[in-house]
């Protein structure tokens, strides 16, 4: 059975043909999920905003808007909560001030939001060193933060084992950045430029591949889809997330976290029932390295924004990260109960800010 690879920050679509035993005969569509320099036509309903997790007050920053098909989106207009507005340009980034105040940055578009914190600006001093996870997504933007860069994305130059990678969104204090065309699975050394000259650090940039269920699927019937992770050999963890749930279904839950047996082969696995036919897709993606603190800001900035009854519990779920960091998983189950009852709106954003970071 060929191999397909799996999606990261794009669903891939697996077509399912029914036959006379109406079996399910899978066959893999692949899409690329490296947001290349090149724009395509945008889904305006299909947005993304990629902003730099940490901002500076006062200083620049670029962020970028992503189509459905995961390339640089050019003319999409994006709103902060402020009220100031911005729109992408031909490379599908745009350049904007960061407010001069306020703990958080929030930006919209196309029924979309995503939240950043914002640091004041520090004196000028050495930047720390570069901090980046220690696995990386090989066919996904990742985050490298340390100090020094430029808020102008064009003039920040980032290596990938001395292969130039697209720099999307870039503040002074972190930049996201998406993987060449040549980049491979395996150990990487990130290379960048900062004002205190240049840096290196590593990670393994990491491929998710999946191998369909053989025999195929067929309605009424379970197997096991096994999800590999190839440039790593470190048990990790990855979200999968089903979202054709009328069509297949994950046994214990349309979205679930594994983690990885680390090691030669480095594979999980999760049980699926063919519910009908019909085409199915679902998202596997590393999950992000747990920081309580961003979390806890970003709690804080939720509770004023946040019903009378919820603003108590938000600010002890807050106090609980800094004092007691092994109540985490506890403090992870109180968010997304929170959020179970939340509607759209700055308060959920910033909670959802809050759940990634955990």
């Amino acid at each position: 059975m060929r191999r397909a690879p799996a999606s990261i920050s794009l669903s891939r679509i697996i077509s399912l043909a029914v036959c006379a035993a109406i079996s399910l005969l899978a066959a893999a569509a692949t899409h690329s999920a490296f947001a290349q320099a090149q724009t395509g036509s945008p889904t305006a309903w299909a947005v993304t905003l990629v902003l730099p997790p940490k901002l500076v007050a006062g200083a620049p920053a670029t962020l970028a808007t992503l189509g459905v098909d995961g390339k640089l989106a050019p003319h999409i207009a994006v709103e902060f909560a402020n009220g100031e507005r911005v729109e992408s340009d031909a490379t599908g980034r745009a350049f904007f001030t960061v407010p001069a105040s306020g703990g958080f940055l929030i930006a919209r578009a196309s029924g979309t939001s995503v939240a950043a914190l914002v640091d004041s600006q520090s004196p000028a001093s050495a930047p720390p060193p570069i901090t980046i996870a220690p696995a990386v997504s090989l066919r996904d933007h990742f985050s490298i933060c340390a100090g020094g860069f430029r808020g102008e994305a064009e003039l920040d130059r980032v290596l990938i084992n001395g292969e130039l990678a697209l720099v999307l969104a870039a503040s002074p204090e972190c930049l996201v950045v998406a993987p060449g065309p040549k980049a491979t699975p395996g150990a990487a050394t990130i290379s960048t430029k900062t004002s205190s000259g240049r840096q290196e650090a590593t990670t393994s940039l990491v491929s998710l591949d999946f191998v369909p269920p053989n025999p195929p699927l067929t309605p009424g019937n379970k197997e096991w889809l096994i999800l590999r992770a190839r440039g790593s050999d470190q048990r990790l963890r990855v979200v999968m997330e089903n979202e054709s749930p009328g069509v297949i279904h994950f046994e214990k839950g349309d979205a679930q976290e594994l983690t990885t047996s680390g090691g030669e082969t480095n594979a999980a696995e999760i049980r699926v029932e063919a519910v009908r036919s019909g085409d199915f897709s679902f998202r596997a993606r590393l999950a992000p390295v747990p920081d309580l603190e961003t979390a806890r800001r970003f709690l804080e900035a939720a509770a004023p924004l946040a019903p009378h009854n919820l603003q108590g519990s938000l600010k002890k779920m807050a106090g609980n990260l800094a004092r007691h960091p092994r109540d985490s998983a506890k403090v992870q189950s109180q968010l997304q109960q929170i959020l179970s009852i939340t509607m759209a709106g700055d308060f959920r954003t910033l909670l959802e800010a809050a759940q990634s970071a955990l």
